[in-house]
């Protein structure tokens, strides 16, 4: 997800290869779709736009203040609901819905500008302020939390799994050792002491990310996810997600192959879509994006 964000207006979203998400998802204008990570609904308003009256879009977001501004950019439509939740869970919502089937997921595993740019969520080192790094400030450990009754150890792995971090136990030892780690600024002194300056950019942004994804569960989110979506998909419903982690690529690209293999899930992108060099140079942010679609059989 990509957005910029003004002093005069409120954010504005950008959706990653929006013109790819569109030829591949929506197949039948008059039906039922869920945008799982609607965020600041960059790609919904385009959903919106390409569906009939009497179809229905339903946003989930676990980002409370992203919500917020989405359903106030959408609320316009009749066509369209937002819940505050996260993905995994919309099997509940559907049921609330009184739905059964839907005709398409979508699912941006990326970060906005406005999530990244937040002081107080604490996803990136070149902000300042606590480390939350939560996705819902209301439910879980903060980032702290996780950092202080983790051992060493384990964190090295989080650091070493999520983030691909080769000096992961020097790294988590640092971190380990520091007096107070409440702060971005304490994580990134922790980080300063432990890595040398050649690469200490890099290190910063796989210890920040892997720290992200531990404190919001995001795999296991994304995995209770792709073991129950095909049971809500409807026959010839598409299922498009785009990711930005190696590890989350994987696991889509598993699923739909083992889904395939029991002739359930036709797999649309034989190889994952990255977006144009035209959108990579005007938005680097989704330079590492990956997309993956298939469809119900």
């Amino acid at each position: 997800m990509l957005s910029n964000q003004s002093q005069e207006q409120p954010p504005y979203h950008i959706p990653v290869m929006v013109n790819e998400v569109m030829d591949l998802l929506i197949t039948h204008p008059n039906g039922i779709y869920l945008d799982g990570t609607v965020g600041l609904g960059g790609h919904a308003a385009h959903i919106l736009n390409a569906l009939s009256d009497s179809a229905r879009l339903l946003g989930l977001d676990r980002d409370e203040k992203a919500l917020e501004i989405c359903n106030k950019r959408l609320s316009n439509s009749g066509a369209f609901s937002c819940h505050h939740t996260s993905y995994d869970t919309f099997p509940n919502i559907l049921k609330q819905e009184g739905l059964t089937t839907v005709n398409g997921f979508l699912l941006d595993l990326g970060l906005s500008s406005f999530q990244l740019d937040s002081p107080i969520l604490g996803f990136s080192f070149k902000q300042s302020g606590n480390l939350d790094m939560r996705f819902n400030p209301t439910e879980g450990k903060t980032a702290a939390q996780l950092i202080r009754y983790t051992s060493e150890s384990d964190l090295a792995d989080i650091f070493y799994t999520y983030g691909e971090e080769r000096l992961s136990r020097r790294i988590a030892k640092s971190v380990k050792n520091m007096a107070v780690m409440e702060s971005i600024a304490d994580l990134k002194e922790a980080v300063r002491r432990s890595t040398p300056p050649k690469h200490r950019h890099k290190s910063l942004a796989r210890i920040f990310q892997a720290l992200r994804i531990a404190v919001n569960d995001e795999l296991g989110r994304l995995q209770n996810f792709l073991e129950v979506f095909i049971d809500y998909l409807a026959p010839n419903g598409r299922i498009v997600i785009l990711s930005y982690h190696s590890l989350e690529d994987r696991m889509v690209k598993h699923a739909f192959k083992n889904l395939a293999k029991k002739n359930m899930l036709s797999i649309v992108t034989k190889k994952p879509l990255p977006p144009t060099q035209k959108e990579q140079t005007i938005n680097s942010r989704s330079r590492s994006a990956k997309l993956r679609a298939a469809e119900r059989i």
